[in-house]
């Protein structure tokens, strides 16, 4: 049987989920300790009794981050289980659905922070490396038998390049259309069902 959480711990978790939020909404540079503390409801002074600087903070909430965005995977795959779609139509359409256009600060850390990742700290680029893996292997995972295991790089970086750009449109409608045709693309050339 799991234990209670102790109080240090529940703020831990509480400090790690608002910074894996704000890192997806503001990027790297715009997740300051203070601004995570204060709406974690916790005084800026207790930062260090949770982690020893600001980069082991940002590379626990990717870590954080990418576990949510796979818990979310999950649970539609689950939803979908029944409905005879592929795995592959499953984590195309999932990752290409038009919420994930709007929802950044919930949405694939990856894509959320690629450009930023190569300048970042040491512990946070390994960190942000393992997710851009964790969702190569994901779609790796999700091809038909035979596929080349190679594929899966491309069509990882073609949903992420798609939903970057879809955000970087300014304009929802165009965005939604643009994550609509790369999605059929994809499908079209990928999945077999």
């Amino acid at each position: 049987m799991d234990r209670p959480l102790s109080r240090k711990e529940i703020s831990h978790q509480r400090i790690v989920d608002v910074a894996a939020r704000a890192l997806r909404r503001t990027g790297y540079a715009g997740t300051g300790v203070a601004d995570i503390m204060k709406e974690a409801g916790l005084t800026h002074g207790g930062f260090y009794a949770h982690f020893e600087s600001r980069d082991a903070l940002l590379a626990e909430a990717i870590s954080k981050a990418g576990r949510d965005n796979a818990h979310w995977f999950e649970q539609h795959a689950a939803t979908r289980a029944n409905s005879g779609a592929s795995a592959l139509r499953v984590t195309i359409e999932s990752y290409l659905r038009p919420e994930h256009l709007t929802g950044v600060e919930t949405g694939c850390v990856v894509s959320a922070l690629t450009s930023e990742m190569p300048r970042q700290a040491p512990e946070v680029r390994a960190a942000s490396a393992e997710r851009i893996r964790r969702l190569i292997e994901r779609v790796r995972t999700a091809l038909p038998a035979g596929a080349d295991p190679a594929q899966a790089a491309l069509i990882a970086s073609t949903m992420v390049g798609a939903l970057q750009l879809a955000r970087g449109l300014d304009d929802k409608r165009k965005g939604k259309a643009m994550l609509k045709s790369v999605r059929d693309s994809l499908l079209e050339q990928y999945d077999r069902s």
